[in-house]
């Protein structure tokens, strides 16, 4: 009888023939994940990009091997590492800002940040998830527009936060005392009645 030559390598190292197939299925699920995803080496110098999926190649217009070994502010952030350094040093708050495509556009995104630990506590990656929050800014955006735009049409002056002044009034808008409203109630009631 033959042992397959797969089943004696099993055998010899279940624990590393282990940790290599959850390696592969951890990198399989990752490269299949909607969320465009980037894992940057911690222990580099620069942080470089070690590996990202293929949602955030077509996302950002970036191949595997165009990111790869540049930092993160180098690829998507136009170069300010000063951001990218604050984002690392607050890795449980998300982020709301713009990163830029392969072809210069920008791309609102959010950014959630996690940090990969070795066995002996040693931080060694960092995880970065976008987000497309494209709608949300474009919603926003006509919200503020058509804010303007009723405000305008009432003659309503807006405050710095785009809202309606404290005590804004129309300019030439009269309002009639209230006995003077209700005498022009009386007198249309008592004209409907004939």
């Amino acid at each position: 009888m033959t042992v397959p030559a797969k089943s004696l390598r099993q055998a010899a190292a279940p624990a590393l023939f282990r940790l290599l197939s959850d390696s592969a299925l951890s990198r399989a699920a990752l490269g299949l994940c909607a969320v465009p995803v980037a894992l940057l080496d911690a222990e580099a110098k620069n942080r470089p990009l070690v590996y990202v999926n293929s949602a955030f190649e077509s996302f950002f217009g970036y191949r595997e091997g165009e990111v790869l070994g540049r930092s993160l502010a180098g690829a998507l952030f136009r170069g300010d590492e000063q951001l990218a350094s604050r984002l690392l040093a607050e890795p449980s708050r998300r982020w709301q800002l713009s990163a830029w495509s392969k072809d210069g556009e920008p791309r609102h995104v959010e950014v959630a940040l996690g940090a990969l630990h070795s066995a002996d506590g040693r931080l060694t990656h960092w995880v970065a998830a976008f987000s497309d929050r494209a709608e949300v800014e474009r919603l926003r955006a006509e919200l503020e527009s058509l804010k303007r735009v009723s405000a305008a049409s009432l003659n309503v002056r807006l405050d710095a936060g785009g809202e309606p002044a404290r005590r804004a009034q129309q300019p030439g808008v009269k309002v009639a005392p209230a006995d003077e409203l209700n005498a022009d109630r009386q007198a249309g009631r008592i004209v409907h009645q004939r």
